[in-house]
């Protein structure tokens, strides 16, 4: 069972982690953008997309612990946060296949994940419950697939460091799709009891 937060949550917006969640997203756009430039006539800047994800991966980190150490836990935060993992999960999804560097099978098996997801949130709503919260299985999955993705990129290429990149990125990339489907199904298991225990309450 997942362990309740118990620090005061702020209604605040402008407050240090919310910052850092809203540059995240600002540079979802900018990463999608950089990782295409070689499919539109641009010069190759896989570099600089590497950087803005490297620094994404940062800032995840830096947004949750400042938002404990500090109790500035929000419920924008709360949104903000799950948002742009899935964002830069979409992008990376978008840019990398279209790049030929992610098949199209692993794609379609992390959206439809994706889309699962978005039912149950669905369900939920309909029965006046807020989105589940982010557990410990799913963030996991998304510092596997976070890890995988910028080593893909840089398997993009001839040499032994693509070729370690392109080992590690597929190990990172097996683990992170095992467990994005795991903690998808416990999400399921999680809104099933939910609707059950609101019919048997009705």
């Amino acid at each position: 069972m997942e362990v309740q937060e118990t620090r005061v949550q702020t209604d605040r917006v402008l407050t240090i982690p919310n910052i850092l969640s809203m540059a995240r997203l600002v540079g979802v756009p900018l990463f999608l953008w950089l990782i295409l430039r070689p499919e539109f006539g641009g010069p190759k800047s896989d570099g600089w997309a590497l950087l803005v994800l490297a620094l994404s991966g940062v800032s995840d980190y830096l947004d949750g612990k400042l938002a404990r150490r500090w109790n500035q836990i929000s419920s924008l935060g709360r949104l903000l946060d799950p948002a742009a993992d899935r964002l830069y999960i979409l992008s990376t999804l978008v840019g990398l296949t279209w790049r030929d560097i992610l098949p199209i099978w692993l794609t379609a098996a992390l959206l439809a994940r994706e889309l699962l997801l978005l039912v149950m949130v669905g369900i939920l709503r309909r029965h006046g419950y807020p989105p589940p919260q982010v557990n410990f299985l799913g963030k996991a999955a998304t510092f596997n697939l976070m890890y995988a993705f910028p080593l893909l990129l840089l398997s993009d290429g001839s040499g032994w460091i693509h070729e370690l990149a392109a080992i590690f990125g597929w190990a990172f990339a097996g683990w992170g799709t095992t467990l994005y489907w795991w903690a998808g199904i416990l999400y399921v298991v999680q809104v099933r009891r939910v609707v059950r225990a609101d019919s048997t309450a009705d």
